[in-house]
């Protein structure tokens, strides 16, 4: 019932996990990827997989915190492929702390990759959506963006703010045909979650275990927020925007 075909999309934290997950499905549905992460080596992993699979794919390297970096991806994606249809501002880190124990730099640096990113970017794809007749963005939040968590302040800090900003970004662009949403993951298994459990000083196979206690009684995979977005970005959600859709198995329920 999805289909992708024509579309230019553009995936940030594509390297691995959640990212890598979303720009390998919606190439296989027919998009034309630009696949954009700070990881080098796994970034051009990705890439090569996706043109294995008989996908077009691009990777660019870049810190989605830097103004030149975002401006190069979006370039790369008119360059490439004429434009860009998709966007998933999905790149994040996490610093597991209370405010009276985080770092500042780590504060900053968690808002630089997890919030303004999103205006980095979209600030460059919107005019290219625009011009085409209309778009999709997609914004990563999170559980903690919509209640809060402990020991978490910088990162649910940030999530909330990707939540409000994704709403006043739809209300901003719809007029333009460009349709802005929030996907909210819950715990998933991928390289950040299991940072996590080290930043805590735990193990992770029992930060997985306690991760699994919601009601659908495990943790998710990239897979099933990829699907999501996947969801997101096609046609069949003309008319969604401005939403904020966990995908946590009824975590925050």
């Amino acid at each position: 019932m999805i289909s992708l075909a024509g579309k230019r999309a553009v995936v940030t934290g594509a390297a691995s996990g959640i990212g890598r997950a979303t720009a390998e499905l919606l190439a296989e549905l027919g998009a034309a990827v630009v696949l954009a992460d700070v990881d080098e080596t796994g970034g051009a992993e990705a890439e090569k997989a996706v043109i294995a699979a008989g996908g077009r794919a691009v990777f660019v390297r870049c810190d989605v915190s830097g103004a030149a970096d975002c401006e190069r991806v979006i370039a790369t994606a008119r360059e490439a492929f004429g434009g860009v249809d998709v966007l998933f501002n999905n790149a994040g880190i996490i610093r597991r702390s209370t405010v009276c124990g985080i770092a500042e730099d780590d504060w900053d640096r968690v808002m630089a990759v997890n919030v303004k990113s999103i205006m980095l970017l979209s600030r460059h794809a919107i005019p290219l959506m625009r011009a085409a007749g209309g778009g999709s963005i997609i914004n990563t939040g999170s559980g903690w963006g919509i209640k809060g968590g402990a020991d978490a302040v910088s990162y649910c800090a940030s999530k909330g703010a990707v939540v409000n900003m994704t709403r006043a970004m739809a209300i901003d662009h719809g007029p333009d045909g460009i349709r802005v949403n929030c996907v909210c993951p819950g715990d998933t298994a991928t390289g950040m979650l299991a940072e996590e459990a080290r930043q805590l000083g735990g193990s992770v196979e029992a930060f997985y275990e306690e991760a699994a206690d919601r009601p659908l009684g495990r943790i998710g995979t990239p897979g099933d927020i990829a699907r999501t977005v996947a969801f997101l970005a096609s046609d069949a959600a003309s008319f969604v925007s401005g939403a904020v859709i966990a995908v946590d198995g009824a975590g925050t329920a």
